[in-house]
């Protein structure tokens, strides 16, 4: 069985939620977990100023106690990484680019049996469709999860975007009305995460 945390993107903004995430996202791995990040949606020259980020944003995140070990992925050994990980955090950014990365992989097998947290365009990706701030439209995900995403819902993303505002309600009526109409819609608040088991 495989358990991924769907988060909605804006952890950042939310440390409560953050809070909530991470302990929930780590939770089964006692004292030490061993946490792979991820930062394939976002260009390389800035991975190492991200790892950073992460790393100092788990750590005040968990509860007292637990001390992570982490590791940074890298398109080269990342089959083996997800291997002797605990729990994979994939970050949010760039869909395509990070979509251009992950379809290196076969995903299903290599997370099976594993945890792994997601959050905004990592939540795209493992959906089958999604609805995308960025370029305001719909589109398709890996299919991993038998889901519909749409991140940071109702939020403020996009307020200072030359194209305006987001209309939210606009966005989840394309979303419903696009690709296989059975699949349900994760429409998540910033911060708000789902547990899905495959």
């Amino acid at each position: 069985m495989t358990k991924y945390f769907v988060n909605s993107g804006g952890l950042s903004n939310k440390p409560e939620l953050a809070k909530k995430f991470y302990n929930e996202l780590l939770k089964e791995f006692g004292t030490k977990p061993k946490v792979l990040l991820c930062y394939f949606a976002v260009p390389r020259e800035d991975w190492d100023e991200k790892y950073k980020q992460g790393i100092e944003r788990i750590r005040a995140a968990v509860t007292n106690g637990v001390e992570p070990i982490f590791d940074i992925a890298f398109p080269d050994t990342f089959e083996k990484q997800v291997v002797d990980a605990d729990a994979v955090y994939i970050s949010g950014g760039d869909d395509l680019l990070l979509q251009y990365w992950l379809r290196q992989f076969d995903l299903q097998k290599i997370f099976q049996g594993k945890t792994i947290g997601t959050s905004s365009a990592s939540s795209h990706a493992m959906a089958k469709h999604f609805w995308t701030c960025d370029w305001r439209k719909c589109m398709d995900g890996l299919g991993i999860l038998p889901i519909k995403f749409l991140a940071h819902y109702k939020s403020a993303y996009g307020q200072d975007d030359l194209r305006g505002p987001i209309d939210w309600d606009k966005a989840y009526a394309e979303l419903s009305n696009y690709g296989d109409a059975s699949l349900p819609i994760h429409a998540l608040k910033e911060g708000y995460f789902v547990v899905i088991e495959v």
